[in-house]
């Protein structure tokens, strides 16, 4: 079957003209793939069935990628099956069978706000690092920026009520910023920040801006003290924002335009995830569900 994965890489490659970083995805995916459906004793392509194909993406799930890294890597195996069909090493293409999984459905958990009240009041205020990262939580959840968008953000973005972010593909837009946000941030830079020559709003004690990696390490460890046993990371304090506004009547347009998506498909996910919590919140609370 190996044998069979490598003249689809050599089929993708000389036909379909993708990226050379799509490619070596679509590799990692289906080499992913294979390894599963051996270790249920599948020996060809054709013994593929829904069974195969639901225990790879509960395996993509268990893994706690993110949604765009499983929805990438199903993907992958339809147009992978597409090419064992067009070769006629398949009589039937499993995956054509299962809807590919919605992006909604494989976003992490979100938040409660009363997880996110909690999750704020770690950080001790009075120290240095308390008070930066405070400050940083405050803003990825009272805007839900991107947090390649927190770490690019300068002292000069910072408005009244608004911030200048600059997203994907360098495209600028402003966003407002809750009143809690902007103390936290003065609170921050009038008493911790200091001097220097970095305009870096978020920096080390060192004085180097903060990358993604460093913020995502903070908020790891301080949702470890607060308690909170899902799975976190800056990104879910941007769904929570998302789906916390939707959920008190935000409009779906207005939400898009603040957390930049080009398309307001990708904004839909978050229709999804309220109409769950409504379903729950039915179900557990009226008499008679």
């Amino acid at each position: 079957m190996r044998e069979t994965l490598e003249d689809f890489f050599f089929y993708i490659a000389s036909e379909k003209g993708l990226s050379k970083n799509t490619a070596i995805a679509y590799r990692s995916d289906l080499f992913c793939f294979l390894d599963v459906i051996e270790k249920r004793g599948v020996s060809h392509f054709s013994e593929v069935s829904k069974g195969e194909i639901l225990a790879f993406l509960d395996f993509l799930k268990n893994k706690n990628l993110a949604s765009s890294s499983i929805y990438r890597a199903m993907v992958a195996l339809k147009s992978f099956f597409r090419f064992l069909r067009k070769e006629r090493l398949v009589q039937t293409e499993e995956t054509l069978y299962l809807d590919t999984p919605k992006v909604w459905q494989l976003v992490p958990d979100v938040l409660t706000e009363s997880e996110v009240q909690t999750l704020l009041e770690v950080p001790n205020i009075e120290e240095p690092l308390g008070a930066r990262d405070r400050a940083i939580l405050e803003v990825l959840y009272a805007s839900g920026l991107r947090v390649s968008e927190v770490c690019g953000l300068n002292i000069v973005d910072v408005g009244n009520d608004t911030v200048r972010v600059r997203g994907k593909g360098g495209k600028e837009r402003i966003v407002p910023i809750a009143k809690s946000a902007l103390d936290s941030i003065d609170h921050y830079l009038l008493h911790f920040r200091g001097e220097g020559k970095n305009a870096a709003l978020f920096v080390s004690p060192r004085g180097v801006r903060l990358d993604r990696v460093a913020i995502w390490n903070r908020v790891k460890l301080h949702a470890k003290y607060a308690g909170i046993a899902k799975s976190i990371s800056p990104h879910t304090l941007r769904h929570s924002f998302a789906t916390h506004l939707l959920e008190n009547g935000a409009d779906l347009r207005v939400i898009q335009e603040m957390l930049g998506h080009s398309s307001v498909a990708t904004t839909d996910r978050y229709t999804h995830i309220s109409r769950k919590h409504l379903s729950e919140a039915f179900m557990k609370h009226h008499p008679r569900p």
